[in-house]
């Protein structure tokens, strides 16, 4: 696997499954930012409605559902229509992640800490998200709210070092220089 992350503020997005899996799964893809999600589970429940609103349709997606979205994430569905989900989507081009069945799987969703705009994922291809889970709420006790603001600081600095007309190598050094001076990690 290759870590990449998407920019779901431009991607359609279907999530599809059992009412407790999808409403964990949608309040990731808000935080992250997500715009265009529909939401497809046919029997909701009102956790669920209330949280994905005008987003969610009773039923699963059709083929028409799918030819208007980039991603597909299923949870807690069985494995026939997960697998017959996975198949529709692939055979279009859409990316695919089935939770908990690697082998339907274009990516994996890592466990996430996020601190405004500093996101930190950990992953272990699917092998255990357990574990990524365990090393995740570690490095949340290491890592506090404070984190939020520091990233919208040096992203301050760093914009004022670009529009100075400091070239990639000059703007690392000035951050390093800056995180140093801060104290912010040893």
């Amino acid at each position: 696997m290759y870590p990449v992350v998407l920019d779901l503020t431009r991607l359609p997005v279907a999530l599809v499954g059992s009412a407790g899996a999808v409403l964990g799964r949608l309040a990731g893809l808000d935080a992250a930012g997500a715009s265009a999600v529909t939401v497809f589970c046919r029997e909701p429940d009102s956790a669920l409605s209330a949280a994905a609103g005008a987003r969610l349709a009773p039923r699963h997606p059709d083929a028409g559902d799918l030819s208007r979205v980039r991603v597909l994430l299923v949870c807690g569905l069985q494995d026939g229509p997960a697998s017959e989900l996975a198949a529709a989507a692939r055979a279009i081009g859409i990316l695919v992640n089935v939770e908990d069945r690697r082998q339907w799987c274009d990516f994996h969703l890592p466990s996430i800490i996020r601190r405004g705009d500093l996101a930190i994922a950990v992953s272990t291809d699917g092998q255990s998200p357990g574990l990524a889970r365990r090393v995740r709420r570690f490095i949340e006790s290491q890592i506090g709210p404070e984190w939020a603001s520091r990233v919208a600081e040096i992203a301050e600095r760093r914009s004022a070092w670009r529009a100075s007309g400091r070239d990639s190598a000059t703007v690392a050094r000035l951050t390093d220089e800056f995180i140093d001076r801060r104290g912010w990690l040893p």
